[in-house]
């Protein structure tokens, strides 16, 4: 007998589950609102630009002057031969020669002896 009762219990679900679930009458599942939007958006016609809309907005193309060839000076020869004759000038020295014998060497072997000592050790506090 219970297991009756078990099949017309679960019947009577199904049959619940299926009538609730779903509606199926075309007025619920009609959109309103969606429709009325797309109806509108057909029936806009965008206005017509005026004739004159770019005028200020762009303004007007002129292409650029030629570009002129270098010209050479007229008397090159001198001017090379007062080149050559020119004598090269050096930067100063900033130390004195003198500074540079009473520290010690420089460059690269400075760096070299810098490498090659002992790091101090470092005293430990009590």
């Amino acid at each position: 007998m219970s297991s009756a009762i078990l099949r017309q219990a679960s019947s009577v679900a199904r049959a619940a589950t299926r009538s609730c679930a779903f509606s199926t009458s075309a007025v619920a599942r009609r959109d309103f609102v969606q429709e009325l939007y797309l109806k509108e958006l057909k029936s806009y016609k965008a206005p017509p630009p005026p004739k004159d809309a770019h005028v200020g907005v762009v303004k007007a193309y002129s292409l650029p002057p030629a570009p002129q060839a270098p010209a050479l000076p007229a008397d090159l020869a001198s001017e090379l031969s007062a080149y050559d004759a020119a004598e090269p000038t050096f930067a100063a020295s900033a130390k004195p020669a003198e500074s540079e014998e009473s520290s010690g060497p420089t460059g690269a072997d400075a760096f070299l002896a810098f490498l090659e000592a002992d790091e101090p050790k470092a005293e430990a506090h009590h």
